[in-house]
């Protein structure tokens, strides 16, 4: 059976903060304790979770990184399709990215609108 622990022994164990931990729950990279509530309890399997983390991060790996290797295999790395993009400034405030590996047609398209969204903005002002 698996040692119950609380999130400050977890954290006590681990080196990482309370707050840390609660952070890794709410980006979806750790699952939320066994039990809920007042009387939340973590397992063995949140120690591991959390010290693979701590060895990606040591590895220079950033959060964005660690989330999708944490659903893979010992060594299997997801693969991303890799994809222009283009980013159109609208105002000091607006900025837009649209994909470039679109029809010469379609970016023509997109640019009109941003163009016309722009123009928009600056009647407001």
């Amino acid at each position: 059976m698996d040692e119950e622990k609380t999130l400050s022994e977890l954290a006590a164990e681990t080196g990482i903060p309370a707050r840390t931990i609660r952070f890794y729950i709410s980006r979806g990279l750790l699952d939320g304790p066994s039990k809920a509530g007042r009387g939340a309890v973590y397992t063995h399997a949140h120690r591991e979770r959390l010290e693979k983390i701590k060895a990606l991060q040591a590895e220079g790996r950033h959060l964005s990184e660690i989330a999708p290797l944490m659903d893979c295999g010992d060594g299997e790395r997801p693969s991303y399709p890799s994809a222009p993009w283009w980013q159109h400034t609208i105002a000091d405030d607006v900025l837009v990215f649209t994909r470039g590996d679109i029809s010469p047609w379609r970016q023509k398209q997109i640019r009109d609108a941003i163009d016309e969204m722009a123009l928009r903005l600056r009647r407001k002002e």
